[in-house]
């Protein structure tokens, strides 16, 4: 079913959705919804209900109920309990966290408006989306970069999920859906509200609460004013020759890349076209309620490099050559949150647990930040990060075990000088091959992909 409301959104551009409601509480749709409901991390925490879904070992009742009400259309949302997370420079990120049955009717919308809004979107946004990911985010700034795209906005809209105006996000999804019922939905979960950890409620006026399974689609729809704009005037621009004809006219050249509410566009000009493009997204966003934040919107030129999505992106002359090239490797602050991870894991105070519990928690880090970076020139980088990570774990060794000398230490947990206990061995960062991710462009698979003439018959 999913294909086919995709196929019939690219088929018609303009075509509005009825009946769309019958979808959203049909039995097989809200398996779904459960299924991905208890199985993500989020089944751990409850929302204001109490109820942590990884915790229902039957969901067949709590389905029957929430079909029963969705059908009478007596649904209504509880607010979301809000958590509030830190983030640097001792701010903090408030994350909503919906009731179990809220999640389970979000994630039937989400199966049944995503493969829909998917039709619209436009390649140059890739967050929160089937099939793309943050790398190839990356290599699109790569590859215009090496192409005489120099001058760099660098966006930065503040709070963005906390400033979406709920009339021009229902404006943008009415443009698309014209079931009343479906739409009211929505309606029910923006306005919602949220307790707070004090346990105060309040109205939710404008914004969609981060942590919601519906969210990041909600966020990718009334951000994607900005990539229709900057897709528009793509598209002016012409092919190749057309585009090499403005700059010889002294037009700039610009393309958008957007990661969820994080985006850069690309000039192939001057500093004064990137000053007067960064007011021309300002004025295109105003509509959303949204707008930059002056502190962090910054212009810089690609020769001093910036950072984007944990990757610091730079043209810098090759070693031993006289050409430069355009390089992506992890950021400081990424290699510093990494740093951070590790102390904590390892303090002095955290003796008690076993080596082997140590290293089940530490590895996943690991893993998992490396495989990231791995699309970068970031070889040095996790050689710093094993020769760090070394240390800190025999220094947890040796607090652990004041009584043992080096040579005792070495031969009970150290095999072959590296961190093992048993069959778990240490994740060293430096036995990871860096690759080159290649840019995809307009060739990313669509998940519902059209069905061929045999498929078909």
């Amino acid at each position: 079913m999913q294909t086919k409301l995709h196929q019939w959104a690219l088929d018609a551009p303009n075509r509005r959705f009825m009946d769309l409601y019958n979808l959203v509480s049909d039995p097989a749709f809200l398996v779904v919804a459960w299924e991905r409901v208890r199985g993500n991390r989020g089944a751990r925490t409850a929302g204001v209900d109490g109820v942590k879904p990884r915790s229902i070992v039957f969901g067949e009742h709590l389905l029957a109920g929430l079909r029963d009400d969705l059908k009478a259309e007596r649904f209504m949302p509880l607010p979301v309990r809000e958590k509030l997370i830190p983030k640097k420079g001792g701010q903090f990120r408030g994350l909503g966290i919906p009731a179990a049955r809220d999640r389970v009717a979000q994630a039937a919308l989400l199966l049944v408006l995503e493969p829909i809004f998917e039709a619209d979107f436009k390649p140059c946004s890739y967050g929160f989306r089937p099939k793309r990911r943050a790398q190839d985010a990356i290599a699109e700034i790569q590859y215009l970069a090496q192409r005489s795209y120099e001058w760099v906005i660098e966006g930065d809209i503040k709070a963005c999920f906390d400033e979406i105006s709920h009339v021009g996000l229902m404006d943008r999804l009415r443009a698309r859906i014209g079931d009343r019922r479906v739409l009211r939905l929505i309606k029910a979960f923006l306005k919602a509200g949220v307790v707070s950890e004090a346990g105060i409620e309040r109205d939710t006026i404008t914004g969609t609460p981060q942590g919601g399974i519906l969210s990041p689609l909600l966020s990718n729809v009334a951000l994607s004013v900005l990539d229709d704009h900057f897709a528009k005037a793509w598209e002016e621009h012409g092919d190749y020759h057309d585009r090499a004809r403005r700059r010889r006219h002294g037009l700039p050249n610009y393309r958008i890349i957007r990661y969820a509410d994080d985006f850069v566009v690309m000039v192939s000009g001057t500093e004064a076209h990137a000053q007067a493009l960064k007011a021309e997204v300002a004025e295109v966003l105003a509509p959303m309620g949204l707008r930059l934040s002056e502190d962090k919107t910054m212009i810089c030129h690609i020769d001093q490099g910036f950072d984007f999505l944990g990757y610091r992106i730079q043209r810098r002359q090759s070693r031993g050559r006289q050409k430069r090239y355009v390089y992506t490797y992890p950021a400081k602050r990424a290699l510093a949150s990494i740093v951070d991870k590790v102390r904590a894991l390892t303090r002095r105070r955290h003796t008690n647990p076993s080596l082997e519990v140590l290293l089940h928690r530490l590895n996943p880090v690991l893993r998992g930040w490396t495989n990231y970076f791995r699309y970068g020139v970031a070889s040095k980088t996790f050689s710093y990060l094993r020769a760090f990570l070394w240390r800190r774990v025999v220094r947890w060794l040796h607090r652990k075990h004041p009584r043992l000398n080096w040579k005792q230490l070495r031969r009970r947990h150290l095999n072959g000088w590296w961190p093992t206990e048993g069959e778990v061995t240490l994740f060293n960062p430096s036995a990871v091959s860096t690759l080159r991710y290649r840019y995809r462009g307009n060739t990313i698979p669509s998940p519902w992909p059209r069905p061929t003439a045999g498929t078909a018959a």
